[in-house]
């Protein structure tokens, strides 16, 4: 990139929030503080009005705006990818609020940018089958969970568990995460009075309620995922995949991971028995798959036979009598 390039880019970081840090402009770029020093001088003798905090960073100061920008067709392309992920991967108001987006960088867009995006269009796309998705529950409230998490705002839930139960909380949100084909809240829940993962497509009505909370007392989201780590030491990560036409909602409570294989479901489990695994296991039959560990799978094996034997000798002595 030449630097009347990095000085355009430089900008526009600076635009995106209310202080950005030197060190911030420089890790972007791969450049030397003394670089983005250089740099910020230059776009201050070229009459942008730039401002500085000291040990903060650095700020456009308000009222200042680039006119629109033009994108390039890589910007461009990894805009229409990103809007299929949103499409398949979010709720209706995510969808609404990105297609909005979208129409407003269309419009400054030259011609031969717009028919590049509409080739693409027609060539990409990206399957997720969403095959557990409950029609009762047609809304994940994102954009709301968005705004709570930002704002540090009280949510009153309705929330339906993985066993069924409806309940209603007031939860104080940390922040949103996506594993496991979902989007998933993660707060600190005042009936439980502990930190809650609550599945977004789970939450059957949610309600900004005005009242705002401290937080300085909560956990971040990275803390809340190193106190999760710590706590499954010790316990045995198994795999196990599941075919969905057999499938009931109840095998994925306490499940950590699920990963789509098409007509199956592969689900891991952090479990601290695996004698107990394998009784609940015999329960699926044919329609589950040990993928890890190989010492499930020979407890199984021997369950098996041992079950096997069993009903033999019952046969024979049957056949005899």
């Amino acid at each position: 990139m030449n630097r009347i390039d990095r000085l355009t880019a430089i900008l526009i970081q600076l635009q995106t929030k209310r202080i950005v840090k030197a060190e911030e402009v420089a890790d972007r770029f791969e450049i030397s503080l003394r670089t983005v020093y250089r740099d910020v001088k230059a776009l201050m003798e070229a009459g942008v009005p730039i401002g500085s905090e000291a040990g903060k960073g650095y700020f456009i100061v308000d009222g200042y705006h680039l006119p629109p920008v033009m994108f390039s067709q890589e910007e461009a392309g990894a805009m229409m990818l990103a809007g299929k992920l949103v499409e398949k991967m979010t709720d209706k108001s995510v969808r609404m609020a990105f297609e909005s987006a979208m129409n407003k960088i269309k419009s400054v867009m030259k011609e031969a940018e717009k028919d590049h995006l509409e080739s693409l269009n027609a060539v990409m796309a990206v399957h997720y089958n969403q095959w557990r998705r409950n029609p009762e529950l047609p809304n994940h409230f994102i954009t709301d969970i968005q705004k709570s998490v930002a704002n540090k705002e009280v949510l009153k839930i309705v929330y339906c568990s993985s066993k069924g139960e409806t309940t209603t909380r007031e939860a104080e949100p940390i922040g949103l995460f996506f594993y496991a084909g979902a989007w998933h809240l993660i707060a600190w829940c005042r009936l439980r009075k502990g930190y809650r993962d609550f599945r977004a497509d789970q939450i059957k009505e949610l309600k900004l309620t005005g009242d705002h909370f401290d937080g300085s007392n909560l956990m971040s989201l990275n803390e809340y995922f190193k106190t999760y780590e710590s706590d499954h030491e010790g316990l045995i990560k198994v795999k196990l995949s599941f075919d969905k036409s057999g499938l009931s909602p109840k095998p994925f409570y306490g499940a950590v991971s699920e990963k789509d294989l098409g007509d199956r479901v592969q689900v891991e489990f952090m479990m601290d028995n695996l004698e107990l695994a394998v009784r609940w296991l015999m329960h699926y039959g044919s329609s589950v798959e040990i993928d890890e560990p190989e010492e499930l799978k020979t407890l199984m094996a021997k369950r098996t036979e041992k079950l096997f034997l069993h009903y033999n000798k019952v046969k024979e002595l049957s056949s005899t009598s």
